[in-house]
């Protein structure tokens, strides 16, 4: 019994519920030793409801403001690749305010979608060295389509079967065996 209102208690800090410090104490005195920097850190950092969506809602207006501002200073590639980029990192980071930043890199990182991860994160990367360092239009160009191709593909691994439904539509696409 105990182990499960340990487990409710981390849940409930998970989600960013409100945790009784009576019941937290008296129920899981061993867990005390058992908690780790994380668990601290998401226990005092908790913040409601109502600053979850406020959090959401500024960071992903701010990441969407970024990136159609990138498509003014297109023919900048610097400006362009840091602008969209950091659009693109605003409005991932937004659901880190719904879901928590440890369930978010949980999720992340979770097998159904590393890869789609690895390279969304290898195309934002390869994107801002195309911008800062190479500077050349063209492949700043490439690696936001790569980018965006990425995120797209990255997005799709939260939606059940929308991945594989895909593919079956670019194949039926560009099919030409009628």
């Amino acid at each position: 019994m105990e182990k499960m209102n340990q487990a409710y208690e981390k849940v409930k800090m998970l989600v960013g519920m409100e945790v009784d410090e009576d019941d937290h104490e008296a129920a899981s005195s061993s867990a005390l030793q058992d908690t780790n920097f994380i668990d601290d850190f998401n226990r005092n950092c908790t913040l409601s409801t109502k600053q979850r969506f406020y959090g959401f809602a500024i960071c992903l207006a701010a990441g969407l403001t970024c990136t159609l501002l990138s498509m003014l200073v297109f023919f900048h590639p610097i400006k362009f690749g840091i602008t969209f980029t950091l659009g693109n990192l605003l409005s991932l980071g937004s659901t880190a305010f719904l879901i928590g930043p440890k369930r978010q890199v949980t999720m992340m990182l979770d097998p159904v979608r590393i890869y789609a991860t690895a390279i969304y994160l290898a195309s934002i990367i390869i994107a801002l060295f195309c911008a800062l360092y190479v500077h050349n239009k063209l492949l700043t160009l490439l690696a936001i389509l790569l980018e965006f191709g990425a995120l797209i593909w990255y997005s799709l691994s939260y939606i059940p079967f929308a991945r594989a439904m895909l593919s079956k539509i670019m194949v039926a696409c560009f099919d030409t065996d009628f």
